[in-house]
């Protein structure tokens, strides 16, 4: 087995078929092409989505290290290893500057990236984002080796990076928004509310979120437009960054049945001939196994990975391992990798998963073990994204219900006459707004309640969609776009979705979310609850969860 001890990394790999790409390049490749696609196009609402979160990072950058200063840390119960070696003078003003990015979780990618998978519960933390921030510390930051210390190379790292995707996570929101609510300025207001986000400081921190944010909406983009091995792809980075990247696999699945549903429909008219049902349906059921095949495949890898790590015989790797982190170890309980003592619990299961297995016994995560009295302040941290989640899942249901009730699947009268409705409404919602219901139902009862924010900030576009069109339908100056009953002409076959406005938003690229902020004072109620909710959320954050406070 190969061994990961303080020389770090260097040998940590996961096995790939012959010809592909390690996981933290095909990443970067397909971040570099998506960047390269988008500065290439020539559209200013584009273009202002991106200056904005551009402006958005540097002000939490600045942000997060002011409040870092001016707050003294908590003493949490988190994950601290210890330093090693000491830190030198550059490495401290790196701490300084930039410490407060690396709190909770974050302690755990560092560690990750720095010394592998050395202990069992480092494996809730999935692979790819830690491969990538030690491919850019020993690559684009190597020139720093003589004045940074690895870690502090790490940290640097996890902001240059999370910058860069969050960056492409909004514009991807942007042209996604574009393709899926046919209304270029409810696209355009949802990737600047993005950019403010309730979850902007894991955006910001060295967590997973900006690199799945990124790849989640790009390959949705990606699926819009029709480029389904593309998608396929990215959905499959995802889920080597975050485990409900597997959820996205239902994207592919219902979108191969709506395919099949509407193609019979059609194909059942006059003058048309059918290939056989049975043709079809294999046709359908293959497409969609391989392609949920490989979305899966990186969760299975890493699985057995773990399995291999911990399960094997043991390799004498503990006496590698530094003794104050051996010490750690025993202080805390942690199960060290290939000893040669007791094998983990779930070694010895039917099916090992070791995801699984640290989620139940490390943080307690099940089915309503989080419904304690002690846990009512959690749950009233993420009381605005639950209320949220289930309005914008009502008022999609009650403006759509045959459509709900058909999943989707029955061809609309409006499409038949090519005038689909526009707006958070749109028949094109339906999946988006299943997924985003699906995550909210299962974080409120399954996970640690507080996660909520970020889990569904990260992984649906939905809580943006529906802030937007509660803006627009309370403020007239935004306009009526994507109101109830409106119509959106489609984009020209074979370019991209969105490349034409439509009869949904028409004029200069300005900042409407600046506008709003300027006049605050005079916007509705209902609008200044969901900018307070996204602008006291990003500040209450980064005041928090830089100094060890619970904001989790």
């Amino acid at each position: 087995m190969e061994r990961t001890s303080a020389a770090g990394l260097k040998k940590f790999r996961f096995p790939k078929p012959e010809g592909e790409l390690p996981w933290h390049q095909g990443a970067t490749e397909a971040a570099f092409k998506l960047g390269m696609e988008l500065v290439n196009r020539q559209d200013p609402y584009l273009r202002e989505v991106v200056r904005s979160a551009v402006c958005c990072r540097a002000l939490t950058l600045l942000l997060q290290a002011v409040f870092n200063l001016l707050i003294p840390d908590h003493a949490a119960d988190a994950f601290s290893p210890p330093r090693l070696p000491e830190p030198g003078a550059w490495d401290v003003l790196a701490e300084r500057l930039l410490g407060g990015l690396a709190r909770w979780d974050a302690e755990h990618f560092l560690f990750i990236a720095e010394r592998g998978y050395l202990y069992e519960h480092n494996c809730a933390f999935f692979p790819l984002y830690p491969l990538s921030l030690r491919a850019v510390a020993e690559g684009a930051l190597w020139p720093l080796q003589p004045l940074l210390r690895l870690r502090s190379r790490l940290l640097l790292s996890a902001v240059l990076l999370n910058s860069l995707f969050s960056v492409l996570a909004a514009a991807a929101l942007y042209e996604l928004g574009c393709g899926v609510l046919r209304c270029r300025r409810a696209a355009f207001l949802a990737a600047l509310l993005f950019c403010i986000s309730p979850a902007n400081v894991f955006m910001a921190a060295a967590y997973s979120e900006s690199m799945f944010a990124c790849l989640a909406f790009s390959a949705m983009w990606r699926l819009e437009k029709g480029q389904r091995r593309l998608s396929a792809l990215l959905f499959s980075l995802a889920s080597g960054v975050r485990a409900n990247g597997l959820v996205n696999a239902g994207f592919f699945l219902y979108s191969c049945t709506k395919r099949f549903a509407l193609g019979f429909q059609v194909g059942s008219g006059p003058g048309r001939k059918l290939s056989p049902l049975w043709r079809q349906l294999l046709s359908v059921a293959s497409s969609a196994v391989v392609t949920c095949a490989g979305i899966c495949l990186p969760f299975v890898l890493f699985q057995y990975y773990a399995y291999v790590r911990f399960c094997g015989p043991g390799t004498g790797l503990e006496l590698d391992v530094p003794k104050p982190l051996r010490q750690l170890a025993l202080d805390k309980g942690y199960h060290l990798a290939a000893t040669s003592g007791v094998k983990p619990m779930w070694c010895s299961q039917r099916f090992p998963v070791v995801y699984s297995y640290i989620q139940d016994v490390y943080w307690n995560v099940g089915f309503l073990r989080y419904f304690e009295l002690r846990q009512v302040p959690n749950f009233l941290l993420a009381l605005p994204v639950t209320f949220l989640g289930f309005w914008a899942a009502g008022t999609y249901v009650v403006a759509n219900p045959r459509h709900c009730l058909t999943l989707g699947l029955e061809r609309r009268k409006d499409e038949q006459e090519g005038k689909p409705r526009a707006g958070f409404c749109c028949p094109a919602v339906f999946v988006y707004v299943v997924h985003a219901t699906a995550l909210l139902l299962f974080g409120f009862f399954c996970m640690h309640v507080q996660v909520l924010t970020r889990f569904l900030g990260s992984s649906s576009p939905v809580l943006y969609w529906f802030s937007a069109h509660l803006l627009q339908e309370h403020e007239r100056w935004l306009g009526t776009e994507g109101a109830a009953g409106q119509t959106a002409v489609p984009p020209p076959t074979g370019s991209g979705l969105g490349a034409s406005p439509g009869s949904c938003g028409t004029g200069a690229a300005a900042n409407p979310l600046l506008r709003l902020l300027r006049s605050y004072p005079l916007v509705t109620p209902r609008s200044k609850c969901v900018l307070g909710y996204f602008l006291a959320y990003w500040l209450l954050g980064l005041a928090l969860h830089c100094n060890f406070l619970p904001w989790t």
